[in-house]
């Protein structure tokens, strides 16, 4: 493990940027130092857990040695045993942190969930996406905002749009980035009969005033409307929501639970520069694909990850070929073994090319 998360690069990196933080003139820009010193603080948090890992290892390897010699002792087994699930779990969750090395991983996120054609069927299965990341976010502790809620007519949700908190959202959550398909027995449906349903999601990463997304006030088209919908956990009631469209790439961002016109304004704007971002990503990927004579689809268009209901249980990702047949688990958020499967297969992706 130490060749292979690079140990040594990872000190260099660290005395480098303490060197940094020596100099007479380190504060002359203040956004880019605190940059410089969080990412040390982050470097250094992934060589102290890597020590503590290395240190489970040589306590977990003690015990074995004393359990060859007292294969009786269940006091013993019992503290391996639970010390190995530790081990097991906190190597899992580094892994994944080390894989997290792509720009703004470390970000918030944004999230856009969008039923697809279907009425109140896709619309209900939106909604339960929407529970789904709720429960995932919750598990690891994220703040969640919720920044635009559409309810829908009878059930469910025509889009929402989350702000995800905490740190890395953004690197795990981008595996969520494209098309989830629904079958089950539609509880809408009085002849009980199955049905398929399509949602997409989106997911940006949260930008920071450093990063440059050329935005020209003529391109905009702002509107100002009233929260509607039935209320509830989603629902802020405010005269002051803001939509915005950017006239000449058509992307739409709404903002409605701010308390003002003017934050709801800096939001939605906010929201705008990570689609414009993300869009100038994905066409220099498509330059780079064309470059090759690669047939590469970026676009969201493309089914990712199928949850089946019936006639059987299960849980399919078709880019890692990674499912489960705990559907229930999964829409409860249990969704980390699809997110580590994905890094692991991007990764794999990154060196074969």
């Amino acid at each position: 493990m130490g060749g292979l998360f690079d140990l040594d690069s990872l000190q260099e990196k660290i005395a480098n940027n303490e060197h940094l933080m020596m100099q007479p003139d380190f504060w002359s820009n203040p956004t880019q130092a605190q940059q410089v010193i969080q990412t040390t603080n982050l470097l250094k948090s992934q060589y102290d857990d890597f020590q503590d890992l290395r240190q489970q290892v040589a306590d977990a390897q003690v015990a074995c040695d004393l359990l060859e010699s007292d294969p009786q002792d269940q006091d013993l087994l019992q503290d391996l045993t639970h010390n190995l699930t530790k081990l097991n779990s906190d190597l899992q969750a580094y892994e994944i942190s080390m894989l997290l090395n792509r720009p703004y991983d470390q970000n918030n996120a944004l999230l856009e969930i969008h039923p697809g054609a279907g009425g109140t069927e896709s619309q209900d299965w939106g909604a339960m996406l929407l529970r789904m990341y709720e429960r995932w976010a919750e598990h690891h502790q994220f703040q969640i905002e919720v920044e635009d809620y559409q309810p829908g007519e009878e059930a469910g949700l025509k889009s929402v749009t989350l702000l995800i908190k905490g740190h890395n959202a953004y690197g795990l959550l981008r595996s969520e980035h494209g098309v989830h398909r629904l079958v089950r027995i539609s509880p809408f449906d009085a002849a009980g009969r199955r049905h398929t349903s399509f949602a997409s999601v989106e997911v940006m990463p949260e930008l920071d005033d450093n990063i440059e997304v050329e935005i020209h006030p003529e391109d905009l088209r702002i509107d100002v409307f009233r929260a509607s919908g039935a209320g509830g956990q989603h629902i802020n009631k405010t005269s002051s929501a803001v939509r915005i469209t950017h006239l000449p790439t058509g992307i739409v961002v709404s903002s409605q639970a701010q308390r003002s016109q003017l934050q709801n304004r800096e939001t939605a704007l906010s929201m705008l520069r990570s689609k414009l971002y993300q869009r100038q990503l994905v066409a220099q990927e498509q330059h780079k694909a064309e470059l090759k004579g690669e047939q590469l689809d970026i676009g969201w268009g493309s089914q990712i990850r199928s949850y089946v209901f019936h006639p059987y249980t299960m849980v399919k990702d078709h880019r890692t070929n990674y499912e489960t047949g705990n559907g229930q688990a999964v829409m409860d958020g249990a969704l980390d073994p699809f997110i580590y499967a994905y890094l692991q297969w991007q990764l794999q992706q990154s060196h074969s090319q």
